[in-house]
């Protein structure tokens, strides 16, 4: 009975303790749980410090994923960590015009690469603000296929478009024309670009398949060297990623991803994509295997003879006969 006295008599300081003593408890573990998730969050493997830290500002310079770009067609170039020289003659010849209804990237994989790389990587996007950096994949010719899935999923989270051409840093693309035929087409389910259906499985050399057990020959796909996709199939492919078998090669494997999808197949010559060009033609829309030599020559030599496409004066879409 007294000590029931004896808290009714003192029940405020009692209140005001006990409020005291939990919030006390409440910052001890929230410090606790802020040391944790630091430790839980370390920068990627094989990465000195000084490399951690260039590894996160080049992060940083990524357009964040809560704001949302928009273009009606997306240029994704995949290149090296070291080909700078080819980044920058194309951007000196068919993305040398500034138009706001294309986004055009470089995609480069930044994992493991050594501080002097990345600081490179740095400079150059803190210059042209064109790279599409990839912190968690590691840059190889054995991960381009896992390289285009981590470009597609980054566009489907990031960029409001309608088509995305995939190029090689060694391609020509003609985008005036390129857009011209898009602004025609339904924006959806389409798959354009030069398909091969006829080519047998490579069982040596660099375009081995050692996994490949569907049939004898590859399925129909658009050959990589430059092929377009609609937005919605860039987001089935972001989707489903999880369950897609991994094959060498990236369009190899897209072609087999696609292939049981309702998707409209445009088979089109002018996309000169087999791995040696065709030589040069007015019609084509793009051309692959095109060395810097080749690209520059053709580039000064319609500069001299005044034979750029159009009214362009200072930009090279096309690949003329010279």
């Amino acid at each position: 009975m007294n000590l029931f006295r004896l808290v009714c008599r003192h029940k405020t300081a009692l209140v005001i303790g006990s409020v005291c003593i939990f919030a006390i408890v409440l910052l001890f573990l929230a410090k606790c749980t802020s040391e944790t998730l630091k430790q839980a969050h370390p920068g990627p493997p094989g990465l000195a410090p000084r490399a951690n830290v260039l590894q996160s500002r080049i992060e940083q310079q990524n357009p964040p994923a809560t704001a949302k770009d928009s273009a009606f067609l997306v240029v994704l170039i995949t290149t090296g960590p070291k080909y700078t020289e080819r980044r920058s003659i194309i951007r000196s010849t068919w993305l040398a015009k500034r138009d706001s209804d294309v986004l055009a990237m470089f995609v480069v994989g930044t994992q493991g690469l050594s501080g002097e790389d990345l600081q490179n990587l740095n400079t150059e996007q803190g210059r042209h603000k064109d790279l599409l950096l990839l912190p968690d994949l590691r840059d190889s010719y054995e991960n381009l296929t896992l390289k285009l899935i981590h470009m597609y999923s980054w566009l489907d989270q990031n960029v409001d478009f309608k088509f995305v051409l995939k190029a090689d840093d060694d391609t020509f693309a003609r985008l005036d024309m390129l857009k011209e035929e898009l602004k025609k087409k339904e924006p959806s389910r389409l798959y354009w670009g030069f398909f091969s259906g006829r080519g047998r499985v490579k069982t040596a050399g660099k375009w081995r398949e050692s996994s490949w057990e569907l049939c004898d020959y590859y399925l129909p796909y658009a050959l990589g060297g430059g092929y377009i996709l609609s937005a919605d199939l860039v987001h089935y492919v972001h989707l489903n990623a999880p369950y897609f078998k991994i094959w060498q090669s990236e369009d190899v494997s897209l072609g087999a991803w696609l292939a049981p999808v309702d998707v409209h197949r445009t088979h089109d010559p002018r996309f000169d994509t087999e791995y040696k060009s065709r030589g040069c033609n007015n019609k084509y829309l793009v051309t692959h295997k095109q060395s810097l030599e080749d690209m520059l020559e053709k580039h000064q030599t319609l500069q001299r003879e005044g034979r750029l496409c159009k009214e362009e004066v200072k930009l090279v879409y096309c690949l003329f006969e010279v």
